[in-house]
């Protein structure tokens, strides 16, 4: 019993680094501002006025619409692109198929910086700039895919081929097989894929300053730079009501999912 408590002591202890960033922007969201850098883990005075001036400011709103859909559509995209191209290089055998597996593993050595103004010049000619196009395109059909790919990949080389040639006995070809066999099974590592992918979109804000120059059009990692004074200064607790309301949607899906995630990590080294 003894050994219980220390240990859930130790675990609560261990927790603090990682919990308090959260009740700090959460309470100094309620602080006036002048007391957002005080020793005081609580506000003296709790005021919600920051949450409606966040709505005041910017068209708060539409961003976080912007940021939800664009969020979903390249979750989805991500999921299928990444099922499918991970189902190919496991199961269907072709001539070049390591090589060309390892051509598109580069994807994750190439820094986004790095690709981002040719990417800008070729969006620009297609007059697709100050659209959210480009943030739907790139995350799905561009490096940041190449990860999910590689999770689904090592999912699918763990699978018993026995699942298949009996699929195959009963008269499924190979569409068949992935949609009703081996896609079923592979939810954990569709769960990881969606959870990695959801934040990394829902997080992402280089590509949203580059391609993005109206507010109605801004992300919320954009979004959140411009609550400031009439100076140019940062108005600490207003952007920290938006940061909290920005981090409930991360925390719903973290949690929804958290095991399908855990689960899905663990299959990426069964088998390689």
């Amino acid at each position: 019993m003894s050994r219980k408590v220390a240990l859930y002591g130790l675990l609560c202890l261990l927790c603090v680094p990682f919990v308090f960033p959260t009740w700090w922007m959460v309470t100094s969201s309620m602080k006036p501002i002048s007391e957002i850098f005080s020793e005081s883990l609580l506000p003296s005075e709790w005021t919600f006025s920051t949450y409606s001036q966040v709505f005041r400011m910017q068209p708060f709103g539409q961003q976080y619409w912007n940021s939800l859909y664009i969020a979903v559509i390249v979750t989805a995209g991500t999921m299928a692109v990444a099922a499918m191209a991970g189902y190919a290089f496991a199961r269907i055998r072709f001539p070049g198929q390591n090589a060309l597996f390892v051509v598109v593993l580069t994807g994750l050595l190439i820094p986004s910086e790095v690709t981002i103004v040719p990417l800008f010049r070729f969006f620009q000619s297609l007059g697709l700039t100050n659209t959210h196009w480009p943030l739907i395109i790139v995350p799905v059909l561009g490096a940041p895919c190449v990860l999910a790919i590689f999770i689904m990949r090592q999912f699918f080389l763990a699978l018993p081929p026995e699942l298949e040639e009996a699929a195959r006995m009963d008269g499924l070809g190979r569409a068949g097989i992935f949609c009703r066999v081996a896609l079923p099974l592979a939810r954990p590592a569709l769960g990881a894929v969606a959870i990695f992918t959801f934040l990394h979109s829902w997080n992402l804000y280089l590509e949203p300053i580059v391609y993005l120059s109206t507010p109605d059009m801004y992300t919320l990692p954009q979004a959140l730079t411009q609550f400031v004074d009439i100076y140019g200064g940062p108005m600490w607790n207003v952007q920290l009501a938006a940061a909290t309301m920005t981090a409930v949607p991360v925390l719903v899906v973290f949690v929804l999912a958290q095991r399908q995630f855990i689960e899905g990590l663990a299959h990426t080294g069964v088998k390689g």
